[in-house]
């Protein structure tokens, strides 16, 4: 649930469509992911401590609550860590989807070191610019970052991608070190080739 639309939106609060869902699917034989960036999820805790194959994942990809009021309308940084103690204190599985990664802003390390006592396995995604978003974020990270500018330019416009080959064995050998479960969907447009050219 909440591929692309949060299923905790500001409707939810008001309609409570997904509690209905919710409340069809506890005793259903499924497996069930949610992803979502409101803490409206924690009015949900007790109905989720049932369903035995669940999965809750908070997207985070900083811990700059300024930086995240320009990307998104979600819950608050701090309020995201708070639920995802609160979903794993309660023995729901968790998961940290940090996506998108925004190269050389996202605080990886920090986000990692400040989240693995309540996290059970993290995502990592990269920023991939397409279509308008791309010139809007190259102009946002113009603007705000200006130092940025040639290695955003490097990245997305010369198409690059040696700084997520390096991030990627940067990330899957600390997690390594760290004995941390966690999936790299840096190369997911390569994966989704594959398999179709496998079909």
């Amino acid at each position: 649930m909440s591929a692309v639309t949060d299923c905790y939106n500001s409707y939810e609060e008001k309609y409570g469509i997904t509690r209905q869902i919710l409340e069809q699917l506890v005793n259903a034989d499924c497996q069930l992911t949610i992803s979502t960036k409101s803490t409206l999820i924690l009015r949900d805790v007790e109905l989720l401590k049932r369903m035995s194959n669940l999965k809750v994942a908070f997207s985070i990809n900083t811990l700059d609550d300024a930086f995240r009021v320009d990307m998104d309308n979600g819950s608050s940084i701090k309020d995201r860590l708070h639920a995802i103690e609160k979903l794993h204190n309660a023995g729901i599985y968790t998961v940290l989807f940090m996506s998108p990664i925004f190269p050389y802003i996202t605080e990886w390390k920090d986000i990692i070191d400040s989240t693995k006592e309540n996290v059970c396995e993290y995502w990592f995604e990269n920023l991939n610019l397409r279509g308008e978003y791309k010139s809007s974020i190259l102009s946002y990270i113009n603007t705000h970052y200006p130092d940025l500018k040639e290695k955003y330019e490097t990245i997305y416009l010369e198409k690059d991608i040696t700084y997520w080959n390096t991030l990627a064995d940067l990330l899957n050998t600390y997690c390594d070190e760290l004995g941390l479960n966690y999936v790299n969907y840096f190369y997911h447009e390569k994966l989704v080739k594959e398999k179709l050219n496998n079909q």
